[in-house]
């Protein structure tokens, strides 16, 4: 028997749903959803969506052209049920259905002056930990890929996981609050056209560090 979330996304959501992916390195964009369902985010792959009468699952609607779903799948399959992860409750042809969870990314923490607790750096570094134990390799972790909820740490996004190459993102996301994160920081609001600052000189310091490590691997 279908659960009653399955027969909407079949019904409603997928035959009235536009998305479109201009660029590989930006959000992809949506032109039309069915109401009442809610766009929770987008991202360079796909689009998340959640029915209010299906609160406990969001689906995954990857855009057309857009490949990944097929590697995503095997990461969820991998990571099984744990805490810190959302888990896999159906894959289609385009699109996942996952565990809903609930929170507040990183990201929104600091827009919102919401004190990040040590335990929620812990909490995703064990997360990442376990997902290394299971053959996979946590790749761009940053801070609109990781929630905190109730003190403790989640892992949002896992669909690069399976990718080979070493990603510095949670490294150096992690060295940035043990180094700058005082204590009188972390009740203030950033606002967003600062943490874009940050985010685009970080990307820049990123490639200059890359070319800096290609050179010294030539010589």
């Amino acid at each position: 028997m279908l659960k009653p979330w399955l027969i909407d996304i079949q019904h409603q959501l997928l035959p009235n749903l536009e998305i479109h992916s201009e660029d590989p390195f930006e959000p992809i964009v949506v032109h039309v959803y069915p109401k009442p369902w809610k766009l929770v985010g987008a991202g360079n792959y796909a689009a998340v969506f959640m029915h209010p009468n299906h609160p406990e699952v969001v689906v995954k609607v990857y855009a057309p052209g857009r490949h990944g779903i097929v590697e995503e799948t095997e990461v969820y399959s991998r990571l099984g049920k744990h805490p810190a992860f959302s888990e896999c409750l159906h894959a289609g042809d385009n699109f996942l259905v996952l565990r809903r969870l609930t929170g507040v990314t990183l990201y929104n923490c600091l827009q919102r002056g919401l004190p990040i607790p040590r335990q929620v750096i812990v909490d995703i570094d064990q997360a990442l930990a376990y997902a290394v134990s299971r053959g996979l390799n946590p790749h761009d972790v940053h801070g609109k890929n990781v929630m905190m909820q109730d003190g403790r740490g989640l892992v949002v996004d896992v669909s690069d996981f399976m990718k080979s190459e070493y990603c510095p993102m949670w490294d150096d996301l992690k060295q940035a609050y043990d180094r700058f994160y005082y204590s009188w920081i972390r009740r203030l609001r950033i606002p967003g056209f600062a943490l874009n600052v940050v985010r685009r000189g970080y990307r820049k310091w990123k490639k200059i560090r890359r070319s800096r490590h290609t050179i010294q691997s030539i010589k």
